[in-house]
Formats: structure tokens, C-alpha cells, sequence
């Protein structure tokens, strides 16, 4: 019995002391009690993320993080960053009950032993859809909103589009902010020699990997199946769309020196001469365009990931998200 209690003061302490996080307005890196344990289908473990219980005053936003990437830094990945970017929202007037963060990929610790799986199945698009489904419900049904906010970094913004586009998820989604995402591809699949990522210590991008089939090229199935046959518009229906893109150097979709990252070809998958500069871009979005984003990236210095770290990027999101419309229900 003591033990017991013991054990159960230890836990009080421990709820008291995220509760004060909580309403001191930081945001932290687990999820609330009684949030659903979601198993991740890949890695056959809890998803890890970030969000808190309290009522709403505002449209509850899920932050999506890149491949590789995880929602706040971890012992094998320090980049992390979209929870300083719902520390931003925050800062200045969010409640933490209304900013939510998934890791769709887990802690990235397993990358050690296999530096291939960066490109693997287990990181592609598809496979990470269920994930971010049942996410999504379970903060919709935590909540009691009626629908969510989404800002997409990378991989993110990809992987938000193609469970708006499988669960005709339109009207559940009010704002989109996809920032630096692969819409038409990335650079680094293609069989040219000069392509370094095919490398397996790179990370295997080779045209056969499961995450280059999909993104390797504008012409993928995958790609022409989520941009559709629209000529005029590529953004998500109902859901307002904002671009936040980089303009002059991201290592996904320019043949440029990115910070460290060293340049490969502008080819695609299917080994024809492409140009990725522009693949972050939706037709019918509003857009913004910034350059020199590598100053906010302290490890690598790239503007791919810089652009997530960037006030401009923040504070962009953050008048998208809280600006005026003209729509009755918004």
C-alpha cells in the first residue's frame, strides 16, 4: 500500500508539473493523458507528439514535421523544429490546447542501423496516411473541434495533401500552410552518377526506393494521382492554401550548394532533365517566397531546413492562419 502511494504522489507531482507547463503557455513534447495511444503502422510503437488538454478559443492546429524529422528534437535528431514554431503561435496568444505536433516516424533512432530506411517504405507518403488519420480524429474527438489547422513542412505537406485526397477531407482541414513540400518531386532520386543520395549511407534514394517512386519525378503515379488533372488550381478545395517556399536554394529542388549539402543534378527519376525549383508551388495558392533561409538553419545552414526556423515563415503562417475571410463559416 505504500508503495502504492508512493507511486501515485509521484505520478500527482508529475500531472502537476505538465499541468504548470501547460497553463504557463509552453509547449511541451508529449501528449496529454487521455489522448489515444496510436500505434505507429510502421514502427509497430506509440506515435510520438506534442499537444495539451484545455478548452479552445481558436481552430486547433496540427504541425507536420519532414521526413527524417521528428516534432521536437530527440537523442538521434536535433533539428526538430516545428515545435519552436508552435512555441511562436504560443508566444503570442495560442493556447497550447490548440497547437498539436505528430512524429509519424518516430524518434529516428532506428536510422542508425539502417540509413536506407530514410527512403524506405516505412518513410514514404502512403504508408504514413493512417498515421496521420487516426491522429487527426483523435485530436478532433480530444478537443471537440470540428475541425483542424494544418502547417506541413517537407514531407509533411505531401503527406497532409494525400489524406485530404483519399479521405475527402476538404471541409475538415480550414487552412492549410505547406511550406518547402515536394508537390512535383525532388531532386534527389535520380540514377545519374553525380546523384550522391543513391549512396546507401546518404540514404539509398535510388529511382527503385519506395519514397523516390513516389516523389522521384513530377510524372510519378503517385504525383499525377495528388495534383490531378486540374490546370488551374492544385490547392485543396475548400481548404484555404498558403505556399511558403524557398526562392533561390533548398537542397530537395535545387542543382545549388545548400549549406553543406553539396549539389546533384537536376535530373529525375526516369533520368531526364528536370526542373524541381519550383515543385513546393500549388496552382491557386497564395504564395510566399524567401530567400537566404539558410541563416536560420545553426547546424547545416540549408535553406530547406532554415526556412522551417525562419520569423518570416512564422509570422507568415500566423497571419494566414489568423487573417481575415470572407467566408461566412471560417
Amino acid at each position: 500500500m505504500r508503495q502504492w502511494i508512493r507511486h501515485a504522489a509521484a505520478l500527482a507531482t508529475v500531472l502537476a508539473a505538465a499541468a504548470a507547463v501547460q497553463a504557463a503557455g509552453i509547449v511541451g513534447n508529449t501528449l496529454p493523458p487521455g489522448f489515444p495511444a496510436i500505434e505507429d503502422t510502421s514502427l509497430a510503437r506509440p506515435l510520438i507528439g506534442f499537444g495539451a488538454a484545455g478548452p479552445l478559443a481558436r481552430t486547433p492546429v496540427i504541425f507536420i514535421h519532414g521526413n527524417n524529422d521528428t516534432p521536437f528534437p530527440t537523442a538521434c535528431n536535433p533539428f526538430g523544429r516545428v515545435q519552436a514554431m508552435a512555441q511562436y503561435f504560443a508566444d503570442n496568444g495560442y493556447a497550447t490546447s490548440e497547437l498539436w505536433g505528430v512524429g509519424y516516424q518516430g524518434d529516428q533512432c532506428d536510422l542508425a542501423a539502417d540509413p536506407t530506411r530514410r527512403s524506405s517504405i516505412a518513410h514514404t507518403n502512403a504508408a504514413n496516411v493512417p498515421d496521420l488519420r487516426r491522429f487527426v480524429r483523435a485530436v478532433l474527438s480530444f478537443t471537440g473541434a470540428k475541425r483542424v489547422d494544418i502547417v506541413g513542412h517537407s514531407l509533411g505537406v505531401t503527406l497532409a495533401r494525400e489524406w485530404m485526397r483519399q479521405d475527402e477531407a476538404q471541409d475538415t482541414v480550414r487552412r492549410f500552410v505547406a511550406i518547402d513540400g515536394p508537390n512535383h518531386g525532388i531532386i534527389n532520386c535520380s540514377p545519374d552518377p553525380a546523384n550522391y543520395f543513391q549512396a546507401p549511407a546518404a540514404g539509398g534514394f535510388t529511382p527503385a526506393s519506395e519514397v523516390c517512386q513516389e516523389l522521384g519525378s513530377p510524372d510519378t503515379p503517385f504525383l499525377r494521382l495528388l495534383n490531378g488533372r486540374n490546370e488551374r488550381s492544385e490547392d485543396d478545395g475548400p481548404t484555404r492554401v498558403l505556399v511558403i517556399r524557398n526562392g533561390d536554394a533548398s537542397f530537395v529542388y535545387f542543382p545549388v550548394q545548400d549549406g553543406a549539402i553539396a549539389p546533384v543534378p537536376a535530373v529525375d527519376s526516369f533520368g531526364r532533365p528536370t526542373d524541381f525549383s519550383k515543385s513546393a508551388s500549388l496552382r491557386g495558392a497564395r504564395e510566399i517566397v524567401l530567400s537566404g533561409q539558410g541563416a536560420y538553419d545553426p547546424i547545416l545552414h540549408t535553406g530547406h531546413l532554415g526556412i522551417l526556423n525562419s520569423p518570416q515563415t512564422w509570422q507568415g503562417a500566423f497571419e494566414f492562419l489568423n487573417g481575415r475571410t470572407r467566408r461566412k463559416d471560417d
